[in-house]
């Protein structure tokens, strides 16, 4: 018994489910909170935040069937026991190790990246500040919480040590950081800093999620509450596609390290970038496994982690068709596994929740708020903020999974 199955039954035989003559729907009501959800069985649906999400019957529906089942038998339904959540131990010892260590190890770390960085040669004009300078003094800035200003004296210090080339200025980091030819060396660097984990990562998730350019917003109710922008004018009270970047990432699933990222406005479709995240990680990663959710469902997507020799765990929307006459012999085969075999579905599909766990630590430690006001330097800033990530990522598997990282080997 799955455990949507075994949660319907405890509804079905702890709650009151009633019949809407009206709308000739069930209303159920919720095993967690206040909130009633409506129900139909012909075709399953449900208005709860799970089926909508992935599940093809979610625990409501096993309700009213069972609700109905117990109506027609007159026999009392078993209530299953309670399932204890799995929990994991944390291997402390290393943990406050990595945590007590990971200033220096983050300063290392990032200097023999930005040491990796190929200069472009200046034929003209007042010599430029190096961009591993640039990006070596922009990531100590975010890593420290602070603004440039209060930030130039770590600076110095990086200087002393024989970190930097040459000291760089707030303003002059401000200035570099809003240059497009920073962005593909970011990204390059934020591939580079996952190589590491090469033989550790083999299932990822793909992603998204929005940074804040200065309104006080939490990015959920820009997504999904009633601040939202439509396609067009910004309505009143709404959000504009100008008040957040998204960040579209590929992640391990295991130590949560960033593969492969694309930045865009707030409201671009999460699909097509599926491909390119995918293909990129494909190109340092061994990919076993690919998880995404309802975004991500088409038939090039599934068609591309097959290729790449993966097996994509995405599920499918409620208006799948997969008897189509056209319908692609793959969509077919991964729609019927999907649909008969939900168990072993979604404990790999479920792999996807690393990836918002991923957003999170980001968010929490180098936040959601972006400095800058130029695009281009929101977009540089973002992929700074990854790359941080990356590298505390590196200094936690330092000490838990015992690696040495080398760069620029390959």
């Amino acid at each position: 018994m799955q455990a949507r199955e075994a949660r319907g039954i405890q509804i079905a035989a702890q709650s009151e489910i009633t019949y809407n003559d009206t709308q000739a729907r069930w209303i159920v009501p919720s095993q967690t909170s206040a909130k009633t959800y409506i129900v139909s069985l012909n075709p399953p649906s449900c208005t709860c935040p799970d089926f909508k999400k992935c599940a093809p019957k979610c625990k409501h529906i096993f309700a009213v069937e069972y609700h109905l089942s117990q109506q027609v038998n007159g026999t009392p339904l078993p209530v299953p026991p309670e399932q204890k959540r799995q929990t994991y131990k944390q291997q402390w010892h290393e943990y406050n190790l990595a945590q007590t260590n990971e200033k220096r190890h983050f300063i290392e770390l990032l200097r023999a990246l930005t040491q990796g960085i190929v200069e472009p040669i200046q034929t003209f004009g007042r010599p430029r500040a190096l961009f591993a300078d640039i990006i070596f003094a922009a990531c100590l800035k975010l890593y420290s919480g602070m603004s440039g200003r209060r930030n130039q004296s770590n600076v110095t210090e990086a200087l002393a040590d024989g970190l930097l080339h040459k000291s760089v200025h707030y303003n002059t980091l401000s200035k570099y950081l809003e240059k497009k030819e920073l962005t593909p060396l970011l990204k390059q660097l934020i591939a580079q800093s996952a190589l590491p984990l090469k033989a550790i990562e083999s299932d990822f998730a793909v992603d998204s999620s929005g940074f804040s350019t200065g309104i006080y917003q939490r990015w959920n109710d820009a997504k999904w509450g009633k601040a939202r922008t439509l396609y067009g004018d910004k309505q009143p009270n709404e959000v504009s596609r100008k008040d957040w970047v998204k960040v579209h990432i590929c992640t391990g699933v295991k130590t949560n390290i960033v593969t492969a990222v694309e930045v865009t406005d707030a409201h671009a479709n999460d699909s097509p970038f599926f491909a390119p995240l995918v293909s990129a990680t494909a190109e340092n990663f061994t990919l076993e496994q690919v998880s995404g959710d309802k975004a991500y469902s088409s038939t090039g997507n599934l068609k591309l982690v097959l290729l790449k020799g993966g097996t994509p765990y995405i599920p499918f929307k409620a208006n799948a068709q997969p008897d189509a006459p056209k319908a692609p012999d793959v969509w077919k085969k991964m729609y019927h596994f999907f649909m008969f075999n939900q168990d072993s579905f979604m404990a790999h599909y479920h792999k996807r929740s690393n990836v918002e766990t991923t957003f999170s630590v980001i968010k929490r430690k180098f936040g959601e708020r972006l400095r800058s006001k130029i695009e281009t330097a929101q977009i540089n800033e973002v992929l700074c903020k990854v790359l941080c990530h990356n590298i505390v990522t590196l200094v936690s598997a330092i000490y838990e999974l015992g690696i040495e990282p080398t760069f620029w080997t390959e």
